[in-house]
């Protein structure tokens, strides 16, 4: 039987339609976004937790038990982790009055040096600072909404992860069956088996990463004697799983909290130096080792991924944004026509077109 011939398409007409499956693609995710991040989720620590459940079964432990004991240690785990945050936060609560008193009193300081140095009148700052508070006020509101969302999620996410474990190997054969047509192919069997060692080793790298630097943003803000150090350490380090935006809004709770809790003006300044410091080491030192080597993404492609990640679903879009992002690589390195996105994606050294690798 004779195969059919392969149309060429040309690039005026590739192009319109590979931009058209994106826009739909983030169209979808846009509108569905609050039934697909949840799986997205779980598919995520499904695959974290899936050494867990293997081992289990390695020692002859049923497999529904299995399964059961693997999300309880994650569910486990991660209840620890808010329980501690809730009662740092709680007790940060209790101390609302007394910021609000040295928010006033900095910004009547501020109206004053601006008037003094800038002329700047104290009705077009106060309309300002109006303008700004309204605006917190609704970001406010935004969050709280976010937060009662994700409460609703989280009782979710463990339920998909007991149900991807359970179904884990229909999935794949349906996954095989729907992008080659048969029951076993090896390049299908590959890709997922490679964006399964990806995001594992991606994972536990971020998880190892996020611990060092939690550590060290406890032990700065210690040094500098800021109230609620461990919890602003904490923080930092979980808003730093968003690549390059969430160390930035990291450095602000800290900053805050001295500008506040201190009476000089040198601690806030204190405080971003030794953030800075503990970014140089963690871009320079511990991603390049510890998780740049897993997501072969570069920094281009992994910020305007996180940008369209929090455009399509806020904060959970911008964790999910370079997990994904690697997954496509993945898949793109394994379709020849795909190979060009692929490298623009990527972050590894390739040899320029008409020279070899080793002249250069």
């Amino acid at each position: 039987m004779n195969e059919a011939p392969k149309v060429d398409l040309p690039f005026y007409v590739k192009a319109p339609l590979v931009l058209l499956g994106l826009a739909l693609l983030v169209f979808t995710l846009h509108i569905a976004g609050e039934i697909l991040f949840p799986i997205f989720f779980a598919a995520i620590f499904a695959i974290l937790l899936l050494p867990i459940e293997q081992w289990l079964r390695r020692h002859r432990v049923p497999e529904l038990l299995a399964i059961g004991l693997t999300v309880l240690v994650g569910v486990v785990a991660l209840a620890g982790l808010l329980y501690f945050i809730y009662l740092q936060a709680a007790q940060l609560a209790s101390q609302l009055p007394l910021f609000k008193v040295k928010l006033l009193q900095a910004q009547q300081e501020l109206v004053r040096w601006l008037d003094a140095h800038f002329g700047i009148t104290n009705e077009r700052l106060l309309g300002w600072l109006r303008e700004g508070t309204s605006r917190g006020t609704a970001l406010l509101g935004q969050t709280l909404t976010t937060v009662s969302g994700l409460l609703v999620v989280a009782t979710l996410v463990p339920v998909y992860v007991f149900l991807l474990l359970l179904y884990r190997e229909r999935l794949v054969t349906f996954l095989i069956q729907v992008f080659s047509g048969r029951r076993h192919d090896t390049g299908v069997e590959e890709v997922l088996h490679e964006s399964k060692s990806t995001i594992q080793s991606y994972m536990v790298g971020l998880l190892i990463e996020g611990g060092i630097v939690a550590v060290l943003n406890v032990v700065g803000l210690l040094l500098l004697g800021i109230p609620y150090a461990l919890l602003l350490g904490v923080l930092g380090a979980l808003l730093n799983f968003i690549p390059y935006i969430g160390g930035l809004i990291a450095i602000l709770l800290p900053v805050l909290m001295a500008f506040v809790a201190k009476d000089s003006y040198g601690y806030a300044i204190g405080v971003v130096v030794v953030y800075m410091v503990i970014q140089f080491i963690d871009n320079h030192i511990l991603i390049p080792r510890i998780v740049a080597g897993k997501v072969q993404v570069n920094a281009l492609a992994a910020i305007v991924g996180v940008l369209v990640g929090n455009a399509i679903g806020g904060v959970p879009g911008m964790f999910l944004a370079l997990p994904g992002i690697a997954i496509l690589k993945i898949v793109f390195d394994r379709i020849e026509p795909m190979k060009p996105w692929a490298t623009l994606l990527g972050d590894e050294e390739r040899p320029r077109p008409g020279k070899s690798a080793r002249s250069r």
